[in-house]
């Protein structure tokens, strides 16, 4: 469980469970698969796991000190259309469930729910604002067995055509409270659970290219983002946003790895991490 001092910072990991409507895992679907690993292994020091799961096919556990904290695969060839790219998943008790909510509130649902063997049990979904993401219900695998650690997804941001929309989605369907704090030239809304920071949201304006899709977004904890964007672009990676400095958070960078798939970077100022 997450433990929080007086500041709200987490104090302890999660390495049991990781409670319902949180972030449990990162997945990156990849169309070339062995670049991708070496590109992430290399650029936040991870080790990897490569398991069978057909012919010719694996799934990559990526980990921290042997432990899980992320994943990749390669895309098949019926998926060949489908961009690189970060898949996020929220922790839910129970996905049938969830999965009924969800559609209700005007979700679309993409692949399952089924069980990915004895691991869990899962669905993909589109939100009534366009963002694809996945529920988890955890079996033998509860997700990311390190948080609040360097190197690691630290932070979920969601980027919306329809803020309303998509917030009200989430609110309902996981019972996260929001907030909206103004920053610099936009509003940005913090979602919450027991008044603890769970995710982000921004809204596309029509500064945004067309052919970028409402999407979440993963922030990996870093040590220094500027040395971290200088490895980044010596791995072949392109550098969407330099790194910059949020009064009061940090200093982040948004970056595209050699396929294509976009996530971000952040020193935090506000946890101490290792």
């Amino acid at each position: 469980m997450l433990k929080f001092n007086q500041g709200g910072t987490v104090i302890t990991k999660i390495n049991t469970k990781h409670p319902a409507g949180t972030f449990c895992w990162a997945e990156l679907c990849a169309k070339d698969w062995q670049a991708a690993k070496q590109f992430y292994t290399q650029l936040f020091d991870w080790s990897f796991d490569d398991q069978p799961i057909g012919e010719d096919m694996y799934y990559t556990m990526l980990k921290k000190q042997g432990d899980d904290i992320a994943a990749m695969y390669q895309l098949p060839e019926s998926m060949s259309e489908m961009p690189t790219h970060w898949l996020l998943y929220i922790a839910v008790d129970d996905v049938d469930q969830s999965t009924e909510l969800a559609k209700s509130l005007g979700a679309t649902v993409l692949a399952g729910p089924h069980d990915v063997m004895t691991a869990g049990r899962m669905v993909m979904l589109q939100e009534p604002g366009g963002a694809t993401f996945a529920l988890w219900q955890a079996g033998e695998h509860i997700g990311a067995k390190r948080v609040q650690e360097l190197n690691l997804p630290y932070w979920f941001e969601l980027v919306s055509k329809d803020m309303q929309k998509s917030r009200d989605f989430y609110c309902q369907l996981f019972g996260w409270q929001f907030e909206v704090k103004p920053m610099e030239g936009m509003d940005y809304t913090l979602f919450t659970i027991d008044e603890q920071p769970i995710a982000g949201m921004l809204e596309m304006t029509n500064e945004w290219p067309d052919d970028i899709p409402p999407h979440w977004m993963p922030y990996f904890a870093v040590a220094d983002c500027d040395q971290a964007v200088a490895k980044a672009t010596q791995l072949n990676g392109a550098i969407c946003v330099p790194a910059t400095d949020i009064p009061d958070v940090g200093r982040f960078s948004v970056i595209t790895d050699p396929q294509g798939a976009v996530f971000s970077i952040l020193k935090s100022t506000i946890d101490e991490l290792t």
